[in-house]
């Protein structure tokens, strides 16, 4: 007898349906699984077998009958142990130990223990949401991936702690247990472990760590070894606006692909912040591998990339940021297929102006030779700093400024601020697609919305011919200009924004 149910198979941030088929024929005994399997799908056989046995139903090696199962489609690779489940299901269905209606309308998904018992696989909110998008009515999954599941309004989510619950559910259309419900809080806090206040001084670095968190713009601080340029990095995050709806989806879409998600908490609530060693490899800031998986650069969307000690990168691995920094996505093409990732993130890098990181410094003498300046320094293309927005020296702070008394600004004020300069945006941008910050502007946009009067256009002029600005950084001058005058609530670029902005343009790029 021949039975088919749904699964699902992730490919990149989305999910395919998988047909799941059962053919049972006389012959010797044999338990066949084709369709591209890899190692973790051929291995379920053993589990479903002692899974289906000890939950009291009869085993397939009792069954005296040639067993094919086919993943359909058969060109699509199949990877995990999420197929354990519909693979038994449909045994059971075709040996008629189990009997259900409408399967065309479920999906099946869970990894399967040697006694029955339903584990957590990942993935599962893109598979939730194309079982939706297909028209489906459930999905069966285990317990531990309701929480996450439920995010999806409009389908209706059957958690499975056993393969028995299954069984008393088909017979009684009732589950012991309710399903959990997502913990979407809206709070608005933002958990970070330093808050602004607790900075002293460096007052410019903050001032354009607001504008870069208002427009979310990319940033580089640079000056010697212990100024504060990580821990101004970490303050970062207090002074971001909380995730939107759609955002929360996003980010939590991609780390439950990811496999990041913790089961105690399945929903990304706050922002990414992501700080990768720099030892990593392109693959891992990137994407790929042998399945194709999101990188450091993806796990960021919607939130911060921290690359501190930015020069001790491998160059090749710092080229890879162009793209995303340019186009806010990334393409992964290998010789198994192409990807596209999002990476709309907000990059932090942080450098030492050398190797020793006294050079700059007036209470050190740099130990450095200029031909080994050079190159530190070198590692870092100027196409890479041309992408980056503002540039900003952190000097050493007196003694005076360190044991100061004095309360510095929260991250709680400068936050309500950087929330007033994205509404203004918000509605700025509201007949726009796929735009929600001034960076993403391209240039139409930035010749729509950052239109300057006649003293703005001199300064502007000046600047760009003693700069040597290229077109990108003359676009990204009236982006930032933009958001200086969003924080002050100006309705127009005013002299002041656009000076303001210039001033966080390198005097020098060293390449």
């Amino acid at each position: 007898m021949l039975s088919k149910v749904y699964s699902a198979a992730l490919v990149g941030l989305d999910a395919q349906l998988v047909e799941v088929e059962v053919d049972l024929s006389a012959g010797l005994f044999n338990f066949l699984i084709v369709g591209l399997p890899d190692a973790a799908v051929k291995e379920s056989k053993e589990r479903v077998f002692s899974a289906i046995k000890n939950s009291g139903f009869v085993s397939p090696l009792k069954s005296r009958r040639r067993i094919i199962v086919n993943l359909a489609p058969a060109n699509l690779k199949k990877e995990g142990p999420s197929y354990d489940l519909p693979i038994a299901l449909a045994f059971l269905f075709s040996t008629g130990q189990m009997e259900a209606n409408e399967l065309d309308q479920c999906l099946f998904i869970g990894e399967l223990s040697l006694e029955g018992i339903l584990r957590p696989v990942k993935g599962i909110l893109p598979v939730v949401l194309t079982a939706k998008e297909k028209g489906l009515k459930k999905v069966f999954l285990p317990f531990e991936n309701a929480n996450e599941a439920s995010l999806v309004k409009g389908i209706e989510i059957i958690p499975l702690r056993h393969l028995k619950d299954l069984s008393e559910y088909l017979k009684t259309g009732e589950i012991r247990f309710s399903v959990p419900k997502a913990n979407n809080r809206k709070s608005g806090q933002q958990i970070s472990p330093v808050d602004m206040a607790h900075i002293k001084g460096q007052e410019q670095a903050k001032r354009a760590l607001e504008i870069a968190a208002a427009g979310a713009h990319n940033v580089l601080m640079r000056g010697p070894a212990g100024t504060g340029k990580t821990i101004l990095a970490q303050s970062f995050s207090s002074i971001l606006p909380p995730l939107k709806d759609d955002e929360i989806l996003e980010a939590t879409k991609i780390f439950s692909i990811a496999g990041l998600l913790p089961l105690d908490q399945p929903v990304v609530e706050e922002r990414p912040f992501r700080s990768p060693h720099h030892t990593s490899s392109s693959v891992a800031l990137v994407g790929g591998g042998p399945h194709l998986r999101p990188g450091e650069i993806t796990l960021a969307h919607r939130g911060v990339l921290f690359l501190d000690e930015l020069p001790e990168f491998r160059r090749d691995v710092l080229e890879c940021l162009r793209q995303p920094l340019e186009n806010g996505l990334i393409v992964v093409s290998r010789a198994k297929g192409s990807l596209v990732f999002p990476a709309k993130f907000i990059l932090i890098g942080a450098m030492n102006p050398c190797p020793c990181g006294k050079l700059g410094d007036p209470k050190q003498e740099c130990s450095c030779l200029p031909g080994q300046i050079s190159k530190y320094q070198r590692k870092i293309s100027g196409p890479l700093l041309d992408r980056i927005d503002l540039h900003i020296e952190v000097p050493r702070l007196s003694y005076a400024k360190i044991s100061s008394a004095k309360e510095a600004e929260s991250s709680a004020i400068i936050k309500k601020r950087v929330e007033a300069a994205r509404k203004a945006q918000e509605r700025r941008f509201e007949k726009e697609k796929n735009i929600a910050t001034n960076s993403e502007m391209d240039i139409i946009q930035v010749k729509k919305y950052c239109s300057i009067d006649l003293a703005a256009q001199n300064l502007l002029k000046k600047a760009t011919d003693q700069m040597n600005l290229s077109v990108r950084s003359y676009y990204r001058l009236l982006k930032i200009s933009r958001t200086i005058a969003d924080l002050a609530g100006a309705p127009n670029i005013e002299v002041e924004h656009l000076a303001e902005a210039i001033q966080y343009r390198p005097k020098e790029l060293e390449f």
